[in-house]
């Protein structure tokens, strides 16, 4: 699960970059030199206080630690580009450093977002970390969480949906058959997009070009990843756009039945679905939380007394959005 806008243990440290780890006391020591050698300064630590009664199916690993930090002095009069573009060297090199040792995972170094990754039944994984209980240390405002391992390529933690980068959280229910065309294109457009232990990673790279680096509105993202027909574009005034849109960045569209659902650096949530609808998504609320699932089962789970008529199913050509204020938005593609 990745969490974002924190409160509870983390709720006086929004403004600092914290750095979610699974590792060993070896990757411990390693990710502690390497911080202070880059100037950055510990200013919080949460533990969490792991229930370890027999029999759970869940291969913890030794040591999980979520640590906040100061940014290095230099960078007090910085831009938040700057900042940014250091989060995620910062991140990368852990990463390395850790895989490099077989010591350990860096899953995010973000302010005010914490992810927490493991292998085993989602139950126990709860158990183990004591998420059942309601003692007010780990709470957020917006949570995305996956409830299973990946399903296509071996069992890892890094391949376990939600995949996180800058601030943007995204993960799916399905299958993307351009995976390695994605990949070999998405390689050479930032060097935050490594890994690919899962084909639905693709899609966080692509959300997070098109928003992040090209700066472009969200309902450009279903454009890139579903593009309409040639034949569709003649009559539309934004033809030239999406003509252009079609012609160089061909190699991010998408294919197979999926849904995705993903979390903005602005604390949105958004979704959309493949181009043929093969994948189900659902999205419904109260007035205190607005939630996308998968299935409706979820939310008959996590919102049992909501107005079911009021539920939406987005189709195979729209993004639906959900800001801050739980205003659900629409875009036709």
């Amino acid at each position: 699960m990745v969490m974002q806008d924190l409160y509870g243990e983390f709720a006086e440290y929004k403004d600092k970059p914290l750095l979610s780890l699974a590792c060993t006391q070896k990757g411990a020591k390693l990710v502690e030199d390497y911080m202070e050698n880059n100037s950055f300064v510990q200013v919080h630590e949460w533990i969490p206080k792991v229930n370890k009664q027999p029999g759970l199916d869940i291969k913890a690993m030794p040591y999980y630690i979520f640590r906040n930090y100061d940014y290095p002095d230099y960078l007090a009069k910085a831009s938040k580009e700057a900042k940014e573009e250091l989060l995620l060297s910062t991140r990368l090199a852990i990463r390395e450093l850790l895989e490099k040792n077989d010591q350990g995972y860096a899953f995010s170094f973000w302010p005010d977002v914490l992810t927490l990754k493991e292998i085993g039944d989602p139950r126990d994984i709860a158990t183990y970390f004591g998420l059942w209980n309601d003692s007010g240390e780990l709470l957020a405002k917006n949570i995305v969480v996956q409830c299973r391992q990946n399903t296509n390529y071996e069992i890892v933690r890094y391949a376990a949906h939600p995949f996180f980068i800058q601030g943007y959280t995204l993960c799916a229910n399905g299958e993307n058959t351009f995976y390695t065309k994605n990949k070999e294109f998405q390689k050479s457009l930032n060097k935050g997009y490594i890994g690919f232990e899962s084909d639905s990673q693709n899609f966080l790279y692509t959300l997070h070009y098109v928003l992040h680096e090209l700066k472009w509105p969200i309902k450009y993202y279903k454009h890139v990843i579903t593009p309409l027909q040639f034949e569709e574009l003649e009559n539309r005034p934004d033809q030239a756009a999406l003509q252009a849109i079609r012609q160089s960045l061909g190699h991010l569209e998408i294919n197979g039945p999926n849904t995705i659902i993903g979390m903005l650096p602005d604390n949105s949530m958004m979704t959309c679905c493949d181009s043929k609808k093969l994948r189900p998504v659902v999205v419904g609320g109260d007035e205190e939380t607005i939630a996308i699932s998968s299935e409706v089962c979820g939310l008959n789970v996590i919102l049992p007394d909501r107005d079911k008529t009021k539920d939406i199913y987005p189709n195979e050509r729209e993004v639906v959005v959900i800001n801050e204020e739980l205003e659900v938005q629409r875009w036709k593609q």
